[in-house]
């Protein structure tokens, strides 16, 4: 959430916003990108919401962006950006790797999908071709982009964690009793919720739960 003084830098020097709900996450990223001589960090946000607030203002060369955050997910605020910073690449960091999260990102306008097991190495370097406009994926995005046009059924690359989710939508809970079922938190639930509309190719979640019951997606609810 911290904003960095921005300094007299070279105009070589690539500008880079991190953006990370985790504080550890951020702080070692800031760490990595100020030891590069030909980057320098110019702010960090906790979560979308704050992302979009604070870059317009500051026009980033580069965005590392997480995906799963409070307030606002990454591809949401990237969807906002983009019109705001057309200039800005943006580059996903994160820990998902399920097909959906990757198509939604790249739709999105993100320009790379790098994992968080990536080494500082891989990800300066996915930063400079990200700066250059070249489109980088990870080894497990490629993979990930590959499976779904393996697997053309209905629901075939929905994760278990979004499998159980519809489970429960097939029952008629809210999101609100989702989260207190399976104890997580109200907006992993709408996060979950949206990428299972998103897979399924529905516009709500009526259209989710008919679609799952006829090509057996989940047990029909026999209570």
């Amino acid at each position: 959430m911290t904003q960095h003084a921005t300094h007299a830098t070279p105009s070589a020097r690539i500008s880079v916003f991190i953006v990370d709900d985790h504080p550890m996450i951020r702080a070692g990223l800031v760490g990595m990108i100020m030891g590069e001589s030909d980057f320098h960090c110019v702010g960090e946000a906790g979560h979308g919401a704050d992302a979009v607030r604070m870059i317009p203002a500051l026009q980033p060369d580069v965005v590392l962006m997480d995906l799963l955050m409070p307030q606002m997910d990454g591809i949401e605020a990237i969807r906002q950006l983009r019109p705001l910073a057309p200039q800005t690449r943006f580059l996903i960091l994160t820990s998902l790797t399920e097909p959906g999260e990757v198509q939604r990102a790249l739709a999105a306008g993100a320009v790379g999908y790098l994992t968080k097991t990536a080494s500082a190495h891989e990800l300066v370097n996915t930063i400079r071709a990200a700066y250059g406009g070249r489109r980088v994926l990870s080894a497990e995005a490629t993979e990930a982009l590959i499976s779904v046009s393996q697997n053309a059924a209905p629901g075939a690359d929905l994760t278990q964690r979004e499998r159980e989710l519809l489970s429960h939508m097939a029952r008629g809970l809210s999101n609100q009793d989702i989260s207190d079922q399976l104890g997580i938190a109200l907006p992993t639930v709408k996060f979950h919720i949206t990428n299972i509309l998103s897979k399924l190719g529905v516009s709500n979640r009526t259209e989710a739960v008919l679609l799952a019951l006829r090509h057996k997606l989940v047990p029909p609810d026999r209570s």
